[in-house]
């Protein structure tokens, strides 16, 4: 039992990690975001760094909530609860595609300073860089990270190792970003705005949510009265 507390404990703050880094990550980006002014600009290379770096341990904390659970929910579906842990691992590969976009973006402006590079040129280099970050960000947080939901909360809601209203957030959660990520591929409206940021809420109100519950009481006995083993 104090084995499981503490798996719940870990999951939920690596839950609130994933949070935190997010949104870290993306306000600290903000700057190399528009490819071809950062690369012909002074740029602001420490604080694209320091995203990358938050942005990198979300990447790390997304496998860690995949990690730590599996142990847990694979006795209430293996194969579903393989597939939550493979698809979070997907999720961080592509996360970090993203960073290593970001950070071509850097070294291009660092290698093109005073080298007489066509400003044409490097606004097209620069550009291309941050749309492979962008399609990133539409593929890694969105859909990847939908179907990840979908599967966790389908495990949730169907163990009952935390309260059905939770498990039922994710399930709405997990939907509204797949459709979100749809209507932003076939060009709807852009991800980042007042539509896509409405979509994300109930997904963000998922993992906070379990995250609280997880570290503030746990999983949920068993079905009968029985402990989670």
């Amino acid at each position: 039992m104090r084995s499981t507390r503490r798996t719940a404990v870990l999951a939920g703050v690596l839950f609130l990690v994933t949070e935190v880094a997010a949104i870290g990550g993306l306000t600290l980006y903000g700057p190399v975001l528009h490819g071809a002014a950062y690369v012909t600009g002074s740029g602001a290379d420490t604080r694209v760094f320091l995203g990358a770096l938050s942005e990198f341990v979300l990447a790390l904390a997304v496998i860690g909530t995949g990690v730590v659970l599996y142990p847990i929910v694979k006795r209430h579906g293996e194969g579903a609860a393989l597939g939550y842990a493979c698809g979070r691992l997907l999720e961080a590969a592509v996360i970090v595609v993203g960073i290593i976009s970001v950070l071509s973006v850097v070294t291009l402006r660092r290698d093109s300073a005073g080298a007489g590079v066509d400003a044409a040129s490097l606004a097209v280099a620069g550009d291309t860089l941050i749309a492979v970050h962008d399609w990133t960000f539409l593929f890694g947080p969105n859909f990847v990270l939908g179907a990840n939901t979908l599967v966790l909360a389908s495990l949730m809601y169907d163990s009952r190792l935390v309260p059905r209203f939770i498990a039922v957030l994710g399930l709405v959660g997990g939907t509204m970003i797949c459709a979100s990520a749809v209507a932003v591929l076939f060009g709807l409206y852009p991800q980042v705005s007042a539509a896509g940021s409405l979509a994300a809420l109930p997904v963000f109100a998922w993992e906070v949510t379990l995250a609280v519950r997880l570290i503030a009481k746990g999983f949920d006995p068993a079905p009968g009265g029985g402990p989670v083993r």
